[in-house]
């Protein structure tokens, strides 16, 4: 059986936690940041965990984690 190829895209923008589920780095974080608020882009600094409906789809594309 061949293996499965890995999403490349998918790859370099999700991450596995330790408990199986998948964060990300929110976007809008890298320019223009004199207009938004302080607030905002502390916010922007978190991580994001994957909506439980989008699982699939993102465990389809990364089969390796």
């Amino acid at each position: 059986m061949p293996k499965m190829k890995t999403n490349r895209a998918a790859a370099k923008r999700f991450k596995r936690t330790g408990s199986g589920k998948f964060v990300f780095s929110k976007s809008h974080a890298s320019h223009i940041l004199t207009k938004k608020s302080r607030k905002r882009k502390r916010s922007l600094r978190q991580k994001q965990v994957i909506v439980g409906s989008d699982m699939k789809q993102i465990r389809r594309m990364l089969p390796y984690g």
